[in-house]
């Protein structure tokens, strides 16, 4: 005669999958380049000699030091569930701002009108939906979530010419640079490689790293031809 199934014993609960560990150096490459980034545009307003100039400088410092800031907090403090969601929601809409604020230098003192409006236009309008969909699909996978980040960057190819015309190679040199090191950043977020080591220095701090250079680059460009 077979026992009853409870008779065997009680049922222990399946043992919960270990947290993904998260790398030492996560939100680090972001908390200092944050305070560097303060002390930077803060620079960059001493050299601002217009208020138009001023503006621009404050949305593109508002954008830069948002997202860094917010980045910092978001992976270097420990929170629980549902903070964690509304930090990662915070965090993935202030990439928007950070491309929208790097281009309004560009549209408010390089473009002539009424390219400078539409791109403004553009890129507001743009950030303004991808933070719309960051918030309302915070768990997008990664591949899906990259994707309006690279295309809402590389709206400003149109200006090209007038770049070339108003700021020169130089500063075109930066921003394609500086765009081709964010896309290199997507794209390691996205496909979660090269991940070296996971344990300190994952593929996560790849893309942060790639994301510090590739802003440096955008602000050496606004620094030296663009407010000029």
């Amino acid at each position: 005669m077979s026992l009853p199934i409870e008779a065997a014993g009680p049922v222990l609960p399946a043992t919960p999958p270990d947290p993904p560990v998260k790398p030492r150096l996560r939100g680090v490459i972001h908390q200092w380049s944050a305070l560097l980034a303060v002390a930077a545009i803060a620079l960059l307003l001493t050299q601002a000699d217009s208020g138009r100039a001023r503006i621009a400088v404050l949305v593109y410092g508002i954008g830069l030091c948002g997202l860094l800031g917010t980045s910092a907090v978001y992976h270097r403090v420990t929170w629980r569930p549902a903070a964690r969601r509304r930090m990662r929601r915070l965090d993935h809409s202030m990439i928007f701002v950070l491309v929208a604020g790097t281009y309004t230098p560009f549209a408010l003192l390089t473009f002539t009108e009424p390219l400078g409006t539409i791109i403004l236009a553009v890129v507001w309008g743009g950030a303004l939906a991808g933070m719309v969909m960051a918030i309302g699909w915070p768990d997008a996978p990664k591949k899906v979530a990259a994707v309006p980040y690279v295309a809402l960057g590389w709206v400003g190819i149109v200006g090209l010419p007038q770049m070339i015309d108003h700021a020169g190679w130089g500063a075109v040199a930066l921003v394609a640079l500086g765009g081709l090191l964010y896309t290199l950043g997507a794209a390691a977020y996205a496909l979660k490689r090269p991940d070296p080591w996971p344990t300190t220095f994952g593929y996560h701090e790849v893309f942060h790293a790639l994301v510090v250079v590739a802003a440096l680059c955008h602000y050496v460009a606004i620094a030296i031809y663009v407010l000029d």
